[in-house]
């Protein structure tokens, strides 16, 4: 143990190993801080999605700070609600039974392009379990003072407003296209959208958003005593926080932050099973000798032979995806490894040992030799190994992920780049969408090898002066 520590203190004279270790710390912190922010139920429930878990969110959304790069400022996403007082709000009483809720939304909007959509989302009160039909008018007003009017819904539950989805609306916006502004003909073909009109500036020859403060007042009519309404208003952006969402409107975030304790734990109890297993395996058939050696090689021989990858591809294809069974899978697949034959040849040297002989000369037993003196011999080598083994199981992982038989249940690297596979996401120009996951599992790799070099150097002192 006086060696291990020694050899561990070691590690700062190589910059490499100090550098993997930085990125494994890094990894191992956010897989701790994600599993605190975001317990297991929450992020399988904010992947799985659902009615309103992302309705806030813009669809295929670059991450915001794409902005830095760009002369353009491209609009984020806009949302303000009426419950978190985002909203001035009046109420005027007319009758018992009548009131008007007027909500006014405020913002300013200072980008080079136009917003993706804009909806409204409306949760309204009642006190009767069959409400008396409610009505809602929008208004909209412009920097420069214009208003125009939007046209009204009725509410009932789970109600929500979208200008670019009302045919009518679409049709009277064509009429406020100042006669300068030239469309190009494929967007005429295609139909000019609501919010293109809403935000355009009429002074300018070629379309363009007209930056200042909008407003969107909205009047609600209600005609029930104690009926009352919330509203959320929202301007779907083009970029959206730090990693960008997906064509369900998921925030990347979430998956690229769970990933990270998804591969270390799957890359750490892989490596970790697999070497610990293998190296027992290896020291009781060279102990033993006999019928039991030769078990265990043919055993290995045989698993050698076997194609590795494709019997855990039958597995997830017609028994289960889960991330538990593949990982006991992979274990077994492996403890009857190449590594069983280097661990054999390394004990048959330790088997000669003098210390073995005394061992052997005061009475150990079998298990005590095997466990005590033998195993141990070899720990220092079985270290960089170890390590240097875990990226190895964590790309396994991400590439079962990537061919569809990942666990459907979490969110992780490997499941990010097959929805954009999927998705055609490099042919579409959303190179996010793989490359921070690819990134991360690239620094993964990194970290982990840099750290096992290093280690490989340290304990193996013939490696030291190269």
């Amino acid at each position: 143990m006086k060696r291990l520590l020694k050899n561990f203190r070691e590690i700062r004279r190589y910059p490499s190993a100090v550098i993997g270790l930085l990125i494994i710390l890094g990894l191992v912190a956010t897989a701790i801080y994600t599993l605190i922010a975001i317990p297991y139920p929450e992020a399988i429930r904010l992947w799985r999605g659902g009615a309103g878990v992302w309705d806030e969110y813009p669809k295929l959304a670059p991450p915001a700070w794409v902005n830095l790069f760009r002369s353009k400022k491209v609009p984020e996403t806009i949302f303000l609600k009426s419950t978190e007082g985002e909203a001035e709000r009046q109420v005027e009483q007319r009758s018992e039974a009548t009131q008007i809720i007027t909500l006014t939304y405020s913002f300013d909007y200072n980008y080079d392009e136009f917003p993706q959509e804009l909806v409204v989302f409306f949760d309204p009160r009642y006190e009767t379990l069959t409400p008396t039909l409610s009505f809602a008018a929008f208004t909209w007003r412009t920097p420069d003072g214009r208003e125009t009017s939007l046209g009204s819904v009725s509410l009932t539950p789970e109600v929500s407003f979208r200008p670019s989805q009302d045919p009518a609306l679409l049709r009277k916006l064509k009429k406020f296209i100042p006669e300068g502004v030239v469309f190009s003909d494929k967007k005429l073909e295609q139909g000019i959208p609501a919010e293109t009109v809403l935000f355009l500036d009429p002074n300018q020859p070629e379309p363009a958003p007209l930056k200042g403060t909008y407003t969107l007042i909205i009047k609600v009519t209600t005609f029930e005593p104690g009926a009352d309404v919330e509203a959320s208003f929202v301007s779907y952006g083009q970029l959206y926080g730090i990693a960008g969402t997906d064509h369900y409107r998921r925030d990347l975030t979430v998956a690229l932050l769970w990933g990270a304790p998804v591969a270390l734990s799957f890359g750490l109890l892989a490596a970790l099973g697999t070497t610990v297993s293998s190296m027992a395996i290896a020291a009781i058939g060279t102990w033993f000798g006999g019928v039991v050696d030769q078990a265990i090689q043919r055993i290995t021989e045989i698993n050698m032979v076997l194609p590795f990858l494709p019997i855990l591809i039958m597995v997830g294809t017609f028994y289960s995806r889960s991330i538990w069974l593949m990982l006991a899978l992979v274990v077994l697949l492996t403890i009857f490894g190449a590594g069983i034959k280097n661990f054999r040849a390394i004990f048959i040297q330790v088997k000669e040992s003098p210390y073995i002989e005394a061992a052997r000369s005061y009475g150990a037993g079998n298990m005590r030799i095997v466990f005590r003196y033998l195993v141990p011999r070899i720990i220092p080598m079985v270290i960089p190994n170890l390590v240097i083994g875990v990226p190895t199981y964590v790309f396994l992982e991400a590439s079962l992920a990537y061919l569809g038989l990942g666990d459907p249940s979490l969110p992780t690297w490997g499941k990010i780049i097959n929805d954009a596979n999927a998705q055609g996401a490099l042919y579409n120009g959303q190179y996010y969408w793989v490359l921070e996951p690819a990134v991360l599992l690239m620094l993964t790799g990194l970290g982990f090898a840099m750290l096992g070099y290093a280690l490989d150097r340290i304990f193996n002192p013939r490696l030291r002066g190269m």
